[in-house]
């Protein structure tokens, strides 16, 4: 019998509001929340939650000094990844490492307040 169910996973930001916008535009999710706490909501009662945290430090990729701590990998479909990677960076992303041309099978990038994410492709 397990101890816990998973609840959610929680990102700190200055801005709790504009980055769930952002996750819920990638993901086509929906937000909900108010004041310091912010969700990005989808299909089958998926959630990523957004705390407001004034003093957040972003990590930094890579580093051994400052462990990103954790990353989210968002799968897309190997033919859109050109595709997606042009709408992160509309959206406010920031390309960290390439694919390698194609060699990779991810590609690293910071959302708006500096937490890494790839798009894998899938």
């Amino acid at each position: 019998m397990a101890i816990a169910t998973m609840g959610v996973t929680v990102l700190d930001c200055p801005d709790p509001k504009s980055l769930a916008e952002f996750y819920a535009a990638v993901l086509d999710w929906r937000v909900e929340g108010e004041g310091r706490w912010y969700e990005a909501v989808g299909p089958q009662g998926r959630q990523l939650a957004f705390q407001e945290a004034p003093g957040m430090v972003p990590p930094q990729w890579p580093s051994e000094e400052h462990s990103q701590q954790l990353h989210l990998d968002l799968d897309v479909p190997r033919d859109r990844l050109d595709e997606a990677e042009r709408e992160v960076l509309r959206l406010g992303a920031r390309l960290l490492q390439g694919d390698d041309g194609g060699r990779l099978d991810f590609r690293v990038y910071l959302d708006p307040a500096g937490h890494p994410f790839c798009l894998c492709a899938c």
